[in-house]
């Protein structure tokens, strides 16, 4: 039996954006909107959805005049990313 999707992380930016912060140690929201081509309010709105969810965490900073938004993943971020991984595997029949 074939194990859900999360529907979480089956958006394709939302996918765009963990896919993005598994790779790195944090991602402020300047690159992670330029690597994914994405408006800053659609970016702004899926960022809460993954915060909402604590599968990210986000903490803004003054840099200089300017605020940042810093966002990294949770380690319950990463284990569900490991386990929508492992149900596309199984969906692809892609041997572990």
């Amino acid at each position: 039996m074939l194990k859900e999707l999360d529907p979480l992380l089956h958006s394709q930016l939302r996918l765009a954006i963990v896919s993005i912060l598994m790779s790195v140690d944090e991602a402020d929201f300047v690159y992670i909107r330029k690597k994914t081509d994405s408006t800053a309010g659609n970016l702004s709105v899926q960022l809460e959805k993954l915060s909402a969810a604590e599968y990210i965490s986000t903490k803004r900073i003054i840099d200089g005049k300017k605020t940042r938004t810093l966002c990294r993943m949770t380690d319950k971020g990463r284990n569900a990313f490991e386990i929508y991984v492992e149900a596309l595997k199984d969906y692809l029949n892609i041997k572990k």
